[in-house]
């Protein structure tokens, strides 16, 4: 990770305090073929309040909750060709989804999609998971 400052008097971003750029290498589990990727980023907070050290790690954390919720609402749910698309209708499905998949981290499943199908066949199952 490299932070630079050096920039921000040729940025016209308003409140621009650091320009970054992370290298990484990106490993596809299934194939184990690696890549190298460069992502350039800009942020409002200073040197002082986020180092190098930092930024990395909101980054990580970033592409955690990306992994952790989103990537599974979007492989279990097929949420991405949702036909809900109007007023609160998206917002309120995707909390419901965040829920059933809380719900499910909370006892322990490993396979989102597979418990979720097992769940659809044998709808009694949720209750029993919920205790009623």
């Amino acid at each position: 990770m490299q932070t630079s400052t050096s920039l921000n008097g040729y940025l016209q971003f308003p409140h621009v305090r650091q320009v970054f750029r992370i290298l990484k290498t990106v490993t596809i589990v299934k194939s184990q073929k690696t890549t190298n990727e460069t992502i350039y980023g800009i942020t409002s907070l200073t040197p002082e309040k986020a180092t190098g050290e930092r930024l990395l790690a909101l980054h990580r954390g970033h592409w955690s909750i990306e992994n952790k919720s989103h990537y599974v609402r979007d492989v279990a749910y097929d949420e991405d060709r949702s036909q809900i698309r109007t007023k609160n209708g998206p917002w309120i499905m995707a909390a419901i989804r965040n829920f059933a998949v809380s719900l499910l981290r909370i006892f322990g499943v490993a396979n989102i999609g597979k418990k979720l199908r097992e769940v659809a066949r044998r709808p009694h199952l949720a209750l029993h998971m919920l205790g009623l």
